[in-house]
């Protein structure tokens, strides 16, 4: 396996969010389990809720922050490099999340960076077949990880 180049950069306070080889670690389980087998190379900006917010207004039209927004790139023709995009991932709201959602943060933490590197390879979950392949696309990935299914209601 190709090992992925993941430049990870911190605009948001540390804590509670994990370190980079983590984050790169998540990103090379999602790329292997898409079947990606060539080069790869993306970054991740962490942001807090303000940038998240001004992003997700900006792309989206979405006036809230939101868990991760998926930039996948867009090269001119002719040029040929493993650039595949940029992730960009709420600290707080993911934080909020796991805690709404009796989920474990880091566990959290990984679904929302395997699930943006899923948009960046082209899956989507907009219609109902496309949500069902992502997400037991995400699950499978997610138990490679020892990660339990982040689709299934905690009791």
């Amino acid at each position: 396996m190709i090992e992925p180049v993941v430049h990870v950069g911190y605009a948001a306070p540390r804590r509670g969010v994990p370190a980079a080889s983590s984050f790169r670690r998540w990103v090379a389980a999602a790329l292997h389990g898409a079947g990606r087998r060539r080069a790869a190379e993306l970054s991740i900006r962490i942001v807090d809720a303000p940038e998240g917010r001004a992003l997700n207004r900006s792309y989206r039209g979405k006036d809230y922050a939101t868990n991760v927004l998926s930039f996948p790139v867009e090269l001119p023709p002719g040029v040929d490099l493993p650039l595949i995009g940029d992730l960009v991932i709420c600290a707080p709201v993911v934080a909020r999340e796991a805690t709404e959602q009796g989920k474990n943060a880091r566990d959290h933490w990984a679904h929302l960076s395997v699930h943006g590197v899923l948009h960046l390879l082209g899956h989507d979950h907009l219609e109902t077949v496309q949500a069902q392949r992502m997400e037991a696309l995400e699950i499978r990935i997610l138990a490679s990880l020892g990660i339990a299914d982040p689709y299934t209601p905690i009791a």
